[in-house]
């Protein structure tokens, strides 16, 4: 079953100090995304002229803004990622599968990615209506994300376009894959175990059963530019934290599992390509349910 949410501290103090805080990150992060969202747009003058440009100066924003909310929670609130498995080489190209909890989990791939150098690289697939939102919404417009409608027959051909364009420029990337497609809670899961269940799959615990079209998509269209599959598993420790609760600092640690495939060896065909994605989420399932189980991801399920 799902992590249960992260409970508040008992202790009215620490409530408060932790309210102040928030606020006081907030107060800075928002405004500040605000202005930069300005920048982006008024570099789609010199668009027409250099596109290697544009993209370089929006990937230095990214890569500023995402920054600060990766050195705010490591250096102000304290919160530690506990890496396990495979350490990954700096600056690959590569496509990262990753259990989706809630909204924290993308704060959390900020500081992985700041690791490794790729953080003003990562794109994302996201919900098409993410980018009416201002702020993160309107900057991900600049920044060669994929905003889908989770209808593969309206969105297949935008998705080709943008991945035509990422080749022909040669764009470096983490191209971030919730391919739960939403975020995990009982009501969903049941539906997704009765879906296994009908289909003949193994019934989830920890998972969602993934969407396929858009990972086989990518591997398939940017074999030749990708380096390797990151699978990362997240793995909260006392409870699932709200956005809000990660901006407070309310999380201490976060587990981080990663296993790193390299693209040669994925298979390349759409049937196989399902059933390897398949595989790994199931294989997601027994990580997280050994992970509940023992507190720790270097105690592996078979």
């Amino acid at each position: 079953m799902p992590l249960k949410p992260l409970p508040e501290s008992k202790r009215i103090v620490v409530r408060i100090v932790r309210s102040v805080r928030g606020l006081l990150a907030s107060g800075f992060l928002f405004p500040s995304l605000v202005l930069l969202n300005a920048v982006q747009t008024a570099t789609l003058v010199v668009k027409p002229f250099s596109s290697k440009t544009f993209r370089k100066v929006n990937r230095w924003m990214a890569n500023l803004w995402w920054g600060w909310c990766a050195v705010g929670a490591e250096k102000l609130n304290r919160t530690r990622l506990i890496y396990h498995g495979d350490d990954v080489p700096m600056r690959e190209n590569a496509v990262v599968l990753m259990n989706h909890q809630e909204m924290t989990d993308i704060a959390v791939l900020f500081s992985f990615a700041r690791a490794k150098e790729r953080l003003g690289d990562l794109k994302w697939f996201v919900k098409d209506i993410v980018k009416y939102v201002p702020g993160v919404g309107w900057g991900m417009l600049f920044l060669d994300c994929l905003f889908v409608k989770r209808d593969w027959t309206a969105d297949k051909q935008y998705v080709h376009c943008v991945f035509e364009r990422i080749l022909k420029h040669k764009v470096p990337l983490w191209l971030m894959i919730f391919a739960e497609g939403t975020r995990i809670s009982p009501e969903k899961l049941k539906r997704s175990q009765e879906f296994a269940q009908k289909t003949g799959r193994r019934m989830l615990q920890h998972v969602l059963v993934p969407r396929s079209k858009g990972f086989v998509a990518t591997v398939q269209s940017l074999r030749g530019h990708l380096d390797a599959v990151y699978d990362v598993t997240i793995g909260y420790v006392e409870g699932t934290p709200s956005l809000w609760q990660w901006i407070q600092g309310c999380v201490e640690k976060v587990h981080l599992h990663v296993q790193r495939f390299p693209m040669e060896n994925l298979p390349e065909d759409e049937t196989a390509l399902t059933e390897w994605l398949m595989e790994r989420f199931e294989a997601k399932d027994r990580l997280l349910e050994a992970y509940y189980n023992s507190g720790t991801f270097d105690v592996e399920a078979a």
